[in-house]
């Protein structure tokens, strides 16, 4: 008897090592890898689901050879920077779409913000979100302006206009709000608050390129509005950002800033810094330019697959967006109810990650809890309670030209296992902290 059970277990032992070799070697094809149970999650075997990452913004790419082309041109030209062509072009093309008067292409969003908020002369305090990226509280304390945080509308994941008022002090002098997922601030209720209290509004439209408010662009709100072209946007120059603004002054000061103060050869009339953009990052601009529609519409049936694929999962929630306006779908952004998911957000992104799914936690802990604001407001959570709930329950899952439908629908058979088994997963997560300890 106990030959015949050795040769069982032998038997079910070589079974599952051929088991395990089919999904490697299905991996090394780049094919996704099928999970049947929690023990097979890779945060327990050891062997993810994809070969290859999924990011939450790899870089979309238009055209190779028009790239190709107008680098060529830029190498035959010999001008790679200082207002070049190029970049002239892809400023008046922005400024065409989004119909604004100036559009100022800049080397990246954190200066452009930065000199913005400098040509704007905020100084004193600045009410802004905590739920947004770092960058936009740094652009103020770096020029030694208080960012104030505010609280969120928990619906929207924006500034809350009613909690504004109750911040104002007499050393406030503006308000930054942040189009959070592309999805806009409420301009009228801000636009209001602003005028009554004498401040300056501005917007930080980072996430919000080719959406639009009310049937208006955004870019052409507050004083100006800052634009970002990070390679992980979805439009992306490889790295650059903009400032755009209907104010001549304004734009006649940005100018100024972004070129060390120079109006003209030897003549510096201004304060200043570098802030240009390289030809070669308004290239990368313009040939995506020319790929927006095809941007948008893969972002758009990625965030459908994601809804249509979650249906119906307690306690997980995707954001909608306004069919009305215009939208990029950037993000496809989760809402995790830990009480009735029966998982938390947090276990979710530690399964996916360990599959090479490379779910974030946008933007949590919330700049107020980031230094140096937590030393500076340690008590601020207290004003903040939307910012520390919404920020304990986002996840943000992997989209745009690089993601498939069958990468989404695998993505969401992960989680639909994880949420099925939640009980047993949460145990074994635990067991595991604990044998690491």
């Amino acid at each position: 008897m106990k030959t015949i059970t050795a040769v069982k277990s032998t038997r079910k032992s070589r079974s599952k090592d051929s088991k395990l070799a089919a999904a490697r070697n299905a991996r090394s094809d780049g094919e996704k890898v099928t999970r049947q149970s929690v023990r097979e999650l890779a945060v327990f075997s050891g062997h993810p689901a994809f070969r290859e990452p999924l990011h939450v913004g790899r870089p979309n790419l238009g055209r190779r050879e028009r790239l190709l082309q107008r680098l060529n041109e830029i190498v035959d030209r010999c001008w790679l920077t200082n207002n070049g062509p190029l970049v002239q072009e892809f400023e008046q093309r922005l400024a065409d779409l989004l119909g604004v008067k100036h559009c100022i292409a800049m080397c990246n969003a954190t200066v452009a913000l930065e000199i913005a908020i400098r040509a704007a002369e905020l100084k004193g305090e600045v009410i802004v979100p905590s739920y947004t990226f770092i960058a936009t509280a740094h652009a103020l304390q770096w020029q030694e302006i208080t960012p104030v945080f505010c609280d969120i509308d928990p619906k929207t994941h924006n500034i809350d206009p009613g909690a504004i008022e109750r911040l104002i002090t007499p050393r406030t002098t503006g308000i930054i709000g942040v189009h959070v997922w592309g999805r806009p601030c409420e301009i009228v209720a801000l636009t209001e608050i602003a005028a009554a209290k004498r401040l300056t509004l501005m917007f930080d439209a980072a996430h919000a390129f080719g959406c639009s408010y009310q049937g208006q662009m955004i870019g052409r709100f507050g004083l100006a509005e800052v634009l970002s072209f990070h390679a992980t946007k979805f439009l992306n120059t490889f790295e650059g950002g903009a400032v755009v603004t209907n104010s001549d002054e304004m734009a006649k000061k940005i100018r100024l800033m972004k070129n060390f103060g120079f109006a003209g050869y030897d003549n510096v009339i201004y304060i200043g810094t570098n802030g240009k953009m390289t030809e070669m990052s308004a290239a990368m601009g313009l040939t995506n330019l020319e790929s927006l529609g095809d941007f948008v519409e893969a972002n758009r049936r990625n965030y459908y697959s994601y809804r249509a694929a979650l249906a119906g999962l307690p306690g997980v929630s995707l954001i909608e967006y306004n069919e009305s306006e215009r939208n990029n779908y950037q993000y496809v952004i989760v809402e995790v109810d830990e009480e009735r998911a029966g998982l938390g957000r947090d276990a979710l992104v530690r399964v996916l990650q360990a599959e090479n799914v490379l779910a974030r936690k946008y933007f949590w802990p919330g700049c107020h809890r980031m230094e140096p604001y937590r030393s500076f407001f340690p008590n601020a959570r207290l004003l903040l309670p939307e910012t520390e709930r919404v920020a304990a329950r986002v996840m943000v899952l992997p989209t745009g030209t690089a993601v498939s439908s069958d990468k989404i629908q695998a993505v969401c058979a992960i989680i639909r296992l994880c949420l099925a088994n939640a009980s047993e997963l949460r145990e074994a997560l635990a067991a595991q902290d604990h044998s690491n300890r």
